[in-house]
């Protein structure tokens, strides 16, 4: 069986080409019109790829590839080998994404499943749905009454959009998503199975059992927004649930009624954010964070993987830990328990000797 390549580049680079997109400099003379042939990590790449170095942990990686070129700081240049030409730039993650988007844009586009155009044979879509030229509607996808798409968007297999969503312009909806009582804007892309615009968790506790709180809000997605695969977004109560723009949401992660979220924030795996809390602009959430409800995090703030955030974050402050505290505090506290748990350790074996 042949290896499939599911990603083929766009175009064949030079050197100059690289050069001219990043505003990488050479560190030496050397030939420019040399192409590039692949884009590869320090450990893979041959002598007709492009890599890159951005994190101290590779420095054997750098000083051993046989790389073509690398883009890395200044400060690390010394340490590749001679045979690798050395394109200096203070962003070397940030310009090999660019020159990855550049070879691969169907990688960034999210393109249709099957590669077709405009309304697929298998999809339903009501009479009284609007969609805009250039929108491509995969099979087995549903869209309801007075649902609108957007000139455009693409909607994957499975795809179901109830009625009287709006979805904008430049947009790419992964297979099996479903998205209801919501508005989206342009360039939005949601990933595979993603649920947009469900109920909320809303119930009152009773004695004799518990009553369930209509959710009559709706979820407003902005502009430039990313959401991860089987992520969740509740709709609001009575207000609505907001994602602000250019916010970057991973896999598997769940949104309660009524959060408002900033713009540009990035919210990493797995973590929850439990009902009315608001995040403001570019807040950074780690893997497995988890949100109190009714609290607000303050612009910049950044939250810790698997942390418990049970009070209002300040503005840019820093927070680990469960509960969630200054982070600093929190390292402290865990070197001390680390040192206790060891004391402890040598102290049983000191008296199991006595014994």
């Amino acid at each position: 069986m042949n290896d499939p390549i599911f990603f083929r580049p766009a175009l064949r680079p030079r050197l100059a080409d690289i050069v001219a997109w990043t505003g990488a400099t050479p560190a030496r003379a050397a030939d420019l019109s040399t192409c590039v042939e692949r884009l590869a990590p320090l450990d893979e790449a041959g002598p007709a790829s492009l890599t890159f170095f951005d994190n101290p942990k590779y420095l054997d990686a750098l000083a051993t590839t046989a790389a073509l070129a690398c883009l890395l700081a200044p400060r690390f240049a010394a340490r590749l080998p001679k045979t690798v030409l050395a394109l200096l730039t203070d962003q070397p993650h940030s310009a090999f994404a660019l020159v990855l988007a550049r070879l691969y844009p169907e990688a960034a586009r999210n393109a249709t499943s099957f590669g077709s155009n405009g309304v697929s044979p298998g999809a339903s879509v009501h009479p009284q749905a609007r969609l805009e030229p250039e929108v491509v509607v995969d099979p087995g996808a549903v869209i309801g009454p007075r649902a609108e798409v957007g000139s455009g968007s693409v909607l994957g297999p499975n795809v179901v959009i109830a009625p009287d969503v709006k979805i904008g312009r430049g947009c790419a909806i992964g297979p099996g998503v479903r998205i209801a009582n919501a508005l989206i804007g342009n360039r939005v892309v949601i990933h595979a199975g993603a649920a947009i615009g469900q109920d909320g968790f809303g119930f009152i506790a009773g004695a004799c059992g518990h009553t369930k709180i209509p959710q009559i809000g709706r979820v407003i997605i902005q502009d430039d927004v990313e959401i991860g695969a089987n992520t969740t977004i509740d709709r609001g109560t009575i207000r609505d649930t907001v994602i602000g723009e250019g916010t970057k949401i991973d896999n598997l992660v769940q949104i309660a009624h009524n959060v408002r979220i900033g713009r540009h924030c990035l919210i990493a795996a797995q973590a929850g954010i439990s009902g009315s809390t608001e995040l403001g602009d570019f807040v950074g959430v780690g893997g497995q964070a988890a949100f109190s409800s009714h609290l607000h995090v303050g612009a910049g703030a950044q939250i810790a993987a698997q942390s418990g955030v049970v009070q209002d974050v300040p503005e840019k402050a820093r927070r680990g830990g469960t509960p969630a505290r200054p982070l600093q505090t929190w390292l402290r506290s865990q070197a001390v328990l680390e040192r206790l748990a060891k004391s402890g350790a040598r102290k049983a074996r000191a008296k199991e000797k006595v014994r």
